[in-house]
């Protein structure tokens, strides 16, 4: 019989941690957030219309109210160039630049399940 290994994590740590992870989520939480930012990491500078055009079924008051939370939260910058008619274009910032990394993780990590499941229903297909 094997021994069990536990490890013992203070509970101010765990609650830390979740607490993290739930600013997290609410942060990137909803249907568009990831798909923006992952857009604008792709494609650099985007104007409205093409990020409507890149993640698609976005309608245009959804992807005008989830830009002006991104940039709320310093993770995209718009600007605005004077020029007739008005050129407005967005970008992820600097910081918006390090959820690349965990978006690239997601991406990795959906792409192994999703090999995974469907080899689990070829499986099934074949018994």
């Amino acid at each position: 019989m094997s021994k069990k290994i536990t490890i013992n994590h203070p509970p101010e740590a765990c609650k830390g941690q979740l607490r993290a992870i739930h600013d997290t989520l609410d942060l990137l939480s909803g249907k568009w957030k990831i798909s923006i930012i992952s857009s604008l990491s792709f494609n650099g500078k985007r104007r409205f219309m093409e990020l409507q055009r890149e993640v698609e079924g976005i309608g245009a008051k959804m992807l005008s109210k989830e830009l002006r939370e991104l940039e709320m939260n310093d993770l995209v910058i718009r600007t605005v160039y004077d020029t007739k008619p008005v050129t407005v274009e967005y970008e992820l910032t600097a910081y918006g630049k390090t959820l690349q990394a965990v978006i690239a993780e997601m991406a990795k990590w959906g792409q192994q399940h999703r090999k995974r499941i469907k080899a689990s229903l070829e499986k099934s297909k074949a018994a």
